[in-house]
């Protein structure tokens, strides 16, 4: 299967989904949009995998590649592709699909526990319990047609899917130790003192107890999505 991912900034690499891509023998292409490189045609790839970065999808006036973006996610979903967006990609899917994207009230960073929201196959393969990794502040309303997987105290949409080829996760599976570094490097300025945001302290002591849990579970999830789709 050729995967293609797409990454906005430097620092939020595609994490441990590089690993599961590499373990089941796709075939691996980026587009690094820091670098102006150019957004694949739906015929490029198999499966796209729109990474996370600090920018909104309103943003289109400041980030001018963020319309071309959305025509290449649009036409992926449109062309049947298995399409996975996480963080900002799942916005960016969203806002494609037609769903309003948004500042929440909150910000949510850290480790914070995630709960399975409705009963598809996928929201089952969940551990009970589970802490995500989250970095972000907007939040998204259900598109029409999708189904509500995940939520957590601070969020009512952490992950959807959309026709069984279309997953959406609003937190980062994908972390690991390397990646949390760097986001906590680029984004110390956003840890302010708020309901749902940790210190850089209490973030790193908690990565050694909930990283063991994140890669077999994007494994699981993955695979699962994958036999899932049409």
């Amino acid at each position: 299967m050729r995967v293609h991912f797409i990454q906005h900034v430097s620092f939020e690499n595609p994490g441990s989904l590089l690993q599961w891509a590499k373990n089941v023998g796709h075939q691996i292409h980026i587009t690094r949009v820091f670098n102006d490189e150019p957004f694949p045609t739906a015929e490029e790839y198999d499966m796209l995998i729109i990474m996370g970065g600090p920018m909104g999808v309103y943003q289109e006036k400041k980030f001018k590649w963020m319309t071309a973006e959305k025509f290449c996610i649009e036409q992926a979903i449109q062309a049947n592709k298995k399409v996975v967006g996480i963080c900002l990609g799942s916005q960016l899917i969203a806002a494609v699909l037609g769903a309003g994207v948004y500042a929440h009230v909150q910000q949510e960073i850290g480790w914070w526990p995630i709960y399975s929201s409705y009963s598809h196959p996928l929201a089952q393969l969940l551990p009970q319990p589970f802490h995500g990794f989250h970095w972000h502040g907007d939040t998204f309303d259900l598109p029409a047609n999708a189904v509500s997987l995940f939520h957590s105290d601070a969020f009512t949409q952490q992950g959807f899917i959309y026709q069984n080829h279309v997953l959406a996760l609003q937190f980062h599976p994908e972390i690991e130790m390397h990646l949390l570094l760097q986001m906590l490097q680029h984004g110390k300025h956003e840890l302010t003192n708020a309901p749902f945001v940790q210190t850089e302290h209490m973030i790193i002591k908690q990565t050694e107890k909930y990283l063991p849990q994140q890669m077999p579970f994007l494994t699981r999830l993955l695979d699962g999505f994958l036999q899932h789709a049409d």
